[in-house]
């Protein structure tokens, strides 16, 4: 390998196109002492993501600040999106 083909990457700055709305950790931590399951909490919370990037309505108000997740999160924490188990038979 030729060394002067090598172009070296910085790291430190992050570039991507997609605009830059993590979700915040703190709905994170308290939607877990909801739904205590990491598993359930991360399905739970794709699927919402899912319904609301479909067209679905927030069931919350929302800020332009608020992604699909911390939307999806919130909603979990205000008790507006529970998990129900079938009744067994």
């Amino acid at each position: 390998m030729d060394p002067s083909n090598i172009v070296p990457f910085d790291q430190s700055e992050q570039v991507s196109s997609a605009p830059s709305k993590s979700m915040k950790s703190n709905l994170v931590v308290q939607a877990s002492e909801i739904i205590e399951d990491p598993q359930i909490l991360v399905n739970v919370v794709s699927q919402r993501v899912a319904q609301l990037n479909q067209g679905r309505s927030p069931l919350i108000d929302t800020v332009p600040s608020m992604g699909a997740a911390d939307i999806a999160l919130t909603e979990i924490i205000e008790g507006k999106v529970v998990i129900t188990t079938p009744d067994a038979e």
